[in-house]
């Protein structure tokens, strides 16, 4: 079989010879050509030589086109800001500051901003692999009507729930409109993205995502394509759900055990992916890391139903020859079963002595995230700490972002006991975890911390 057919047969949930790898190459891509994110991310030409670099590079059995959720946002008139490691972020909200109303919003063109740079890239792509599985990514409705509408939607879901479901229903226009232009590029699998929905509950899930997500996937088959639906964070609380919405695949990371997300999707007949570390393995660790890592994962996602991939879009500075060791046993049997022999010892990481790092004077507040510049759960995240500290207004509050794209945020992830992300520690109590909470209880909880502190200084 070649890379598309093993593709296709694990998300029919066929039986293959070996397990299928797809590397999520987004901003990696500008760096295997020694571009900027922003160089690499506006320019059709690029997108290619990065696709076909990646392709040379990692054997792969599929690709994405690119990896950037902010295409669609700006196109609908969401600012955004450039940077040179990370794909945009989306700064301005249109639908909350009231530069635009609902009923202005028309459904992009194929033709439209980066969308046409895109698709192009994805048909040039897919002339040039035909026999590699070329995936194109739609920014899902739940994350999409967040860039629209900011962290407003989560007081409206119960506040104005008839308003954020207008808002889901246009958004689900956009999302069947992007995978009809992918489809006709020619891309084999339509993957919906939609990290915000590890930020709400099974309820909310069930009434503002489902419904809407379920009519993106069913639009994809009647168009002959495959789908899979991609999350970040934790979303262990709504894979059940979001297999209900009926994508042929379920794509995570490394917040989801591999194992827990097999056993759901076995139980509804959907094939999965993932969940390979994106820092503490990847972009960090040795090659031989990832060959371990890469083991490990296809030993519990086995040769039915299963894709070796990335958590999500490669850290841009992930190191090529750590990919190219996990493409290299991917296609060694041989070499996979005499590193299963050889075992692994896993590294230790060496904590943190906080002791003095928390003080009687001052609110500390960490955000243990992978990084707020290219992760939306983190960016949004990081924005609510940020309002409800500008809201209080007291000088004896510090915040702080740790990125474990680093080893410090390893360390400091690790010591403070943090599993999952984004999670919202204030004086080394963990209090929100892979959750946004609403501006008003967030900073109940701050002035909460600030008022013991003033009892001890009283």
């Amino acid at each position: 079989m070649n890379g598309l057919e093993l593709v296709k047969a694990a998300m029919k949930r066929q039986e293959v010879e070996r397990v299928p790898w797809v590397p999520f190459v987004g901003a990696h891509a500008g760096h295997l050509l020694g571009l900027n994110a922003t160089t690499y991310f506006k320019s059709e030409q690029h997108i290619i030589d990065g696709a076909e670099e990646a392709i040379k590079k990692y054997n792969p059995d599929g690709i994405p086109v690119t990896f950037d959720l902010q295409i669609e946002a700006e196109v609908l008139g969401c600012e955004l800001k450039w940077s040179d490691d990370n794909p945009p972020a989306v700064v301005s909200h249109p639908l909350a500051d009231g530069s635009l109303k609902l009923e202005d919003l028309k459904v992009p063109c194929r033709c439209k901003g980066r969308i046409a740079t895109v698709m192009n890239a994805a048909t040039k792509i897919k002339e040039a692999h035909p026999d590699v599985a070329l995936y194109g990514l739609i920014t899902g409705p739940f994350t999409l009507a967040l860039h629209l509408m900011g962290t407003d939607i989560f007081m409206k879901l119960f506040e104005d729930p008839e308003y954020v479901g207008k808002v889901m229903d246009y958004c689900t226009k956009v999302g069947k409109a992007m995978s009809n232009y992918y489809i006709e590029a020619g891309c084999d699998v339509v993957a919906v993205v939609d990290p915000m929905v590890s930020q709400i509950d099974p309820m909310s899930f069930e009434m503002f995502v489902s419904p809407y997500c379920k009519e993106v996937f069913s639009h994809i088959r009647e168009c002959g394509a495959l789908s899979s639906f991609f999350v970040c964070g934790n979303a262990t609380q709504n894979i059940e759900e979001m297999c209900k919405c009926e994508p042929d695949n379920i794509s995570i990371d490394e917040n989801i055990p591999l194992d827990f997300l097999k056993e759901q999707c076995d139980k509804y007949e959907i094939s999965f992916g993932g969940n390979m570390k994106l820092t503490s393995v990847l972009l960090i660790g040795t090659p031989e890391d990832c060959k371990f890592e890469a083991i490990e994962c296809m030993d519990i996602g086995g040769k039915k139903g299963f894709i070796l991939a990335p958590g999500c879009d490669l850290p841009m500075a992930t190191p090529p020859e750590n990919l190219e060791a996990i493409a290299e046993i991917v296609h060694d049997e041989y070499q996979q079963d005499v590193l299963r022999t050889k075992g692994q010892t896993a590294k230790d990481v060496e904590l943190l002595d906080l002791e003095n790092y928390f003080t009687n004077d001052k609110v500390k507040i960490d955000v243990i995230t992978l990084d707020s510049e290219g992760c939306a759960p983190c960016q949004y995240m990081m924005q609510a700490v940020e309002l409800a500290v500008k809201e209080i207004g007291a000088d004896n509050i510090e915040y702080v972002e740790h990125k474990i794209k680093n080893q410090e945020g390893i360390q400091m992830m690790l010591s403070l006991g943090v599993r999952n992300l984004p999670t919202i520690c204030i004086d080394g109590t963990i209090e929100f975890i892979s959750i946004i909470p609403p501006k008003t209880e967030l900073v109940k909880c701050i002035q909460g911390h600030l008022d013991k502190k003033a009892v001890v200084n009283s």
